[in-house]
């Protein structure tokens, strides 16, 4: 077994102090990292290993930090990463029991940074807001409002405050003024919970919107908890051309410009981004925050795509190497200035691209980070699969390493379903399902079983082919499915159930979950190494 340098909490918080790289990586999987973690401990799961390091870790120096919490997960990442390229790979001295032994903070739930700075930006700025029974006696009694969902399209569809408009967080500052030209009109911005409406809420009173402005106290979660009804599968969004008139975007793009510098944000070209991604001494992201649609379009080169309002929401799950820089890219002056003015507040080191033009914009669809090869393993097709399960022999098993809720949702019939991270000698998982002959590993799209099936080889001896295009190339053959969680061979720990999506949580979870955002302010100052400032 290698060998491998070991951090203190102390080390770890000095440099975190200092503003000096690190990547410190809790390698569990998401609902374990989402019960205790480090303030700025990205979830960074061993069993996804391979499809998110090169992007989320895109230079091979970068000082890696791992740890768990004693199931041995970060010694194997550390293998893993170092036979990936990687050079300055460490584990945290004791694991999460050593960072809380010596005394170091930790946090509950997943996305702290950015919503611990959206309570600390409401107690700075003492963002103004309204309770879900004053917005529903508004809108019911006809009053002039408008109510502007910051969620991602996809979640507002899920559940959304009855006649909102769908307008991503990076999108409030570039619309608001078209969504709502009488400054009269008041606007209300809501999320979920709390942190992207009061985030939305305080960049349009920021910006200098004239109308009056508040957030929805608690988000949809306020909205239930208050007895009221949502509505579902609602589609209404933004008009693409909203706020791009001249006079609207030139007082929004001013706005915003006027935001980025007193908050610290630097001017670069696309050029000079490219130099400074290439540098073997310095990390550097480069994102572009516009639509998805937009990006999809045409982008820059090298650029992920990463809608503004998401990128401050979701800051370590995008950028885990804290003291890298950040660059990034809008064509329209509002949008980019913006979410850099929250990440620089955030104490991230942030830049805006100054100068770019359409002609530069020469990649298209969505983004395609690099990944590793796996070790070779025979591949077989769906109808070839069939024809062995259909054989009453019982030979052939098929194992699913997609996620819990793919593989509930829809799996190939007779699939068991394992996480990933659980292959190895010490788990039971592996050798509690059926004996089979040969195995045939699956998951959604065939982006992560041509990884696991060589360890599954390893660890049984029997022989193993990864299913050629994923279950998806089964559904698409027209082969049935079956639903359900009768064949779960692991616990579903691969993803933390969020108490404020879907529409069947319990009340008691959605108070747990406000009463814990009311308390992030003195963890922070309690932990006391996130720098976070207002303007």
């Amino acid at each position: 077994m290698t060998t491998y340098p070991v951090r203190t909490y102390e080390e770890v918080r000095e440099t975190l102090l200092a503003r000096r790289e690190i990547a410190l990586l809790d390698v569990r999987e998401e609902d374990p990292h989402a019960q205790a973690h480090p303030l700025f401990a990205a979830s960074f799961p061993l069993s996804k290993l391979e499809l998110d390091a090169y992007t989320r870790l895109p230079r091979r120096a970068v000082p890696i930090v791992l740890f768990d919490a004693g199931e041995g997960l970060a010694q194997r990442a550390a293998d893993r990463l170092v036979a990936l390229g990687y050079t300055d790979v460490a584990l945290l001295a004791g694991g999460l029991d050593g960072w809380i032994r010596a005394g170091g903070e930790v946090f509950r739930d997943v996305n702290v940074p950015s919503k611990a700075f959206g309570e600390f930006v409401e107690a700075r700025r003492h963002t103004p807001s309204l309770s879900a029974e004053a917005v529903e006696t508004l809108l019911r009694n006809g009053d002039d409002v408008v109510v502007l969902d910051a969620r991602r399209f996809d979640e507002y569809q899920t559940m959304n405050i009855p006649g909102s408009i769908s307008v991503p967080g990076a999108e409030l500052v570039l619309r608001a003024r078209a969504l709502a030209p009488d400054p009269r009109t008041r606007v209300i911005v809501n999320c979920a919970g709390r942190t992207r409406s009061i985030i939305g809420t305080q960049s349009l009173v920021n910006a200098g919107l004239p109308n009056p402005v508040a957030a929805l106290r608690n988000g949809t979660i306020g909205w239930t908890l208050a007895g009221q009804t949502l509505e579902h599968g609602s589609a209404r969004q933004f008009d693409p051309q909203a706020g791009l008139d001249p006079h609207n975007l030139a007082a929004s793009r001013d706005a915003a410009r006027a935001l980025a510098g007193p908050a610290g944000v630097g001017r670069t070209t696309l050029d000079e981004a490219a130099r400074w991604a290439a540098e073997a001494s310095r990390t550097t992201y480069r994102f572009d925050v516009r639509t998805p649609a937009e990006y999809e379009h045409a982008h820059a080169p090298g650029f992920q795509g990463a809608p503004g309002g998401q990128l401050v929401q979701e800051t370590e799950m995008f950028a885990p190497a804290r003291g890298a820089r950040v660059v990034l890219f809008d064509d329209d002056g509002v949008r980019a200035n913006m979410t850099a003015s929250w990440l620089a507040q955030m104490n991230v080191e942030a830049y805006v691209v100054d100068d770019a033009t359409p002609q530069d914009l020469t990649a298209s669809g969505t983004w395609r980070g690099a990944r590793p090869e796996p070790a070779p393993t025979p591949r077989i097709g769906a109808e070839e699969l069939a024809a062995l399960l259909a054989k009453p022999s019982n030979a052939t098993l098929v194992i699913d390493v997609t996620s819990s809720a793919n593989h509930v949702k829809a799996h190939i019939p007779g699939a068991h379903w394992i996480v990933r991270s659980r292959l190895s000698h010490a788990a039971d998982d592996l050798r509690a399902l059926p004996d089979a002959k040969r195995y045939v590993v699956t998951c959604a799209t065939n982006a992560l079983a041509p990884y696991a099936a060589p360890e599954i080889a390893a660890l049984t001896g029997k022989p193993v082919h990864v299913l050629e295009g994923g279950t998806s190339a089964w559904i698409r053959a027209g082969l049935p499915t079956e639903t359900g969680d009768a064949r779960l061979a692991s616990p579903r720990i691969d993803r933390y159930r969020r108490p404020y999506e879907g529409t069947d949580n319990a009340r008691e979870a959605m108070n747990a979950y406000l009463e814990w955002e009311y308390g992030l302010v003195a963890q922070l100052d309690r932990d006391g190494t996130h720098g976070f400032f207002v303007i």
